[in-house]
């Protein structure tokens, strides 16, 4: 069976605040986020985890209530939270005063150019040199496979290649389903690889 739920619905069923933004402001947030880690499970605990505990354990459960629970379990965290996103907005006001036309078209330069040559460059030479350990056959990917985070097979294995910096990034919206190439660079101009098994 299908079934419509409408905004009516949601909103009765989950009565929140209706909290409005200015244009471009909460993406501006969200990003100061993502670098300053400011709602990170370390900072303000896993919520995943913490809804259900507080589900189990209120005789009532609503918006106020889940508050004052939370609040109890962690009373800084939205101050904490606060100041370290606030850090980081000040940081891309700072930022934001130095791009200028001129800055965006070397940026946008940077990408089409030099990282895409570097890029796929590294990616054939990756999948060239373990075709041959593997005795096998490579090629890159087709823009489908791109699409869904292949880079290239070495025989009938795909693979998904990354500079070894990318294990560290916060990648929570990206899940790649195929055996990954982490590479770094030497200083003498080559490439230390790491092949998943």
């Amino acid at each position: 069976m299908k079934y419509t739920i409408n905004k009516e619905n949601i909103q009765a069923y989950n009565r929140s605040e209706n909290v409005h933004f200015p244009k471009y402001t909460s993406q501006l947030i969200n990003l100061a986020n993502q670098n300053a880690q400011g709602t990170r499970p370390k900072v303000v605990g896993q919520l995943s985890e913490l809804f259900p505990e507080f589900q189990k354990s209120a005789k009532t459960i609503t918006i106020e209530n889940w508050e004052k629970w939370y609040l109890e379990k962690y009373p800084n965290v939205i101050n904490n939270a606060t100041d370290k996103i606030y850090d980081q907005v000040e940081n891309l006001k700072q930022a934001i005063t130095l791009i200028d036309k001129n800055l965006i078209r070397k940026w946008v330069k940077d990408l089409i150019i030099y990282k895409t040559y570097n890029g796929l460059y590294v990616q054939q030479a990756i999948l060239a040199f373990l075709a041959e350990k593997k005795e096998q056959k490579y090629r890159l990917a087709t823009p489908y496979e791109e699409a869904i985070g292949i880079d290239g097979y070495v025989g009938s294995i795909p693979y998904s290649i990354k500079p070894d910096t990318y294990k560290t990034m916060d990648r929570l919206s990206e899940k790649i389903d195929v055996k990954m190439i982490y590479y770094k660079k030497t200083k003498a101009g080559g490439l230390k690889i790491e092949v998943e098994d």
